[in-house]
């Protein structure tokens, strides 16, 4: 029944989320085709085509937003999950449905999608679905408040973090949870703990679940101790209770998933992003991008590759070995910004070297050519990466791709900075390269990315490097 109900609930709220972006893209319309031109005649001087011509989109709209709401679980229960949660999950789906729907508009050559109405769409859209989820969220606190809409649940375990578990959801009245009481791993256990009855031992959890309206068991107990509660477990899912186990692990920084390999359950342990849908859109923008790059720029690289040779002895591309995901090794293409034995003259350059860590860095390198110090200070020399980049050994945001001398003097904790595909630009180049002498705040800032990252930040990084490298101030 309380399935049911979940469905039916989950069903209004995609239905109301319909409607809403329905209406915000009517309403956007509207304002786009008949209030702007005369309230901004300089700035929108005619009309847009019919609402007919538009209605069409609407088709495409509500798959896509209802696909991007499922991939944010905006239809399960949302009593654990903050406003400002809710908020960055509406963000992500607007921004990208709107994306989604400018790039097919660009495909398909819809002329009459211009981007003042997207952008009005957007807007009311991010709005109206907000003000939809903060109702909902509203009027669900006042009715918890009174008694109605809550869950009863059962804590298993007498300990330090079961004592944290209870305390956390008493703090949150408006979540809607009502702690029954405790159950005790065994026999030997006072008759409250934490302020709350303890209803019997493990044992009795049978009696216990028949005898009281329980809709959730939390198993908050340690690892030795949850083996013995295996039956526990299989009994609330016999009986159709949704049941949770805390695990902690009280040093580890990962992200925890739940996974399936064929009906086995995994617990994922991951300290890099692992959401499929936005890696994906990572790795299209990659490909999208390079590619694009590549064409669009033939002509810049041409002259380049033809002035390096005409200046300088000695090949166009400087390719050396690199390390990427995890370690793999692969072969990094530059232009050629040195002399030919630049390598081999390492040695008697050491000391001019500006970081104090494993990398080498020098301003005032005797090595560089006079051109080579033209393409590094806007980063021209970086631009063959792009072949890279559409290889897939690197992506266009990411970490700084070290070398493998570098790797094998890595600190444990540094090895995390390989645990996403290397960049052709990050938090690094906009940054400052030129003022990073200290290595260890290079890998800080790398393992800051990864563990920040989402498609905004890619965004935000790869906005930040135009700016950075026109002015010289990405130089290496």
């Amino acid at each position: 029944m309380l399935k049911e109900r979940a469905r039916t609930v989950a069903y209004w709220i995609w239905t109301a989320d319909v409607l809403l972006t329905a209406a915000a893209f009517v309403l956007a319309w509207y304002f786009r085709s008949h209030l702007a031109p005369k309230l901004f005649p300089g700035l929108f001087p005619t009309e847009l085509y019919p609402l007919s011509r538009y209605l069409g989109l609407l088709a495409l709209i509500v798959p896509i937003w209802t696909v991007l709401l499922l991939t944010r679980e905006a239809y399960t229960s949302r009593r654990l999950v903050s406003m400002a949660a809710e908020t960055w999950h509406v963000l992500q789906v607007v921004g990208l449905g709107i994306l989604t729907l400018a790039a097919t508009g660009w495909l398909l050559r819809l002329d009459f999608l211009s981007r003042p109405f997207l952008a009005l769409f957007a807007g009311l859209n991010l709005a109206f679905l907000l003000a939809e989820k903060l109702a909902l969220r509203l009027m669900a606190r006042h009715f918890r408040r009174r008694g109605f809409n809550f869950r009863t649940l059962l804590i298993v375990g007498l300990n330090v973090r079961s004592a944290e578990v209870a305390s956390i959801i008493e703090k949150h009245p408006h979540w809607g949870l009502k702690i029954l009481g405790f159950v005790a791993p065994n026999r030997d256990a006072p008759l409250e703990f934490s302020g709350l009855p303890v209803l019997g031992a493990g044992e009795d959890l049978p009696r216990i679940l028949q005898d009281e309206v329980v809709d959730e068991v939390f198993f908050v107990l340690s690892r030795r101790q949850l083996d013995e509660f295996e039956d526990a477990i299989l009994l609330c899912s016999e009986l159709g209770i949704r049941s949770r186990v805390a695990l902690f692990f009280p040093h580890l920084k990962a992200r925890v998933l739940l996974e399936e390999l064929e009906g086995i359950p995994l617990l994922t342990f991951t300290t890099v992003p692992a959401s499929p849908f936005p890696l994906f859109l990572k790795h299209l923008g990659d490909l999208v991008i390079s590619f694009a790059g590549l064409v669009i720029l033939s002509p810049l690289l041409a002259l380049i590759a033809l002035v390096v040779k005409l200046t300088s002895r000695g090949p166009v591309l400087f390719v050396q070995e690199r390390c990427g995901l995890n370690g793999r090794r692969f072969r990094l293409h530059k232009f050629r910004t040195m002399v030919p034995d630049a390598e081999a003259r390492r040695a008697e350059v050491e000391h001019l070297n500006q970081v104090n860590g494993h990398a080498f860095k020098a301003s005032d390198d005797p090595r560089i050519t006079g051109i080579g110090r033209l393409l590094r200070r806007f980063s021209l020399d970086e631009l063959p990466q792009l072949f890279n980049i559409l290889k897939g050994d690197m992506s266009l945001v990411g970490p700084r791709p070290p070398i493998p001398d570098e790797v094998s003097q890595y600190q444990r904790w540094q090895r995390r900075r390989l645990s996403m595909k290397p960049g052709l630009t990050g938090l690094w180049q906009v940054s400052g390269r030129a003022d990073l002498e200290d290595f260890d705040r290079w890998i800080r800032l790398d393992l800051s990315y990864i563990d920040q990252w989402s498609p905004w930040l890619d965004l935000k990084i790869l906005l930040k490097t135009i700016p950075a490298v026109l002015s010289g101030r990405g130089a290496a």
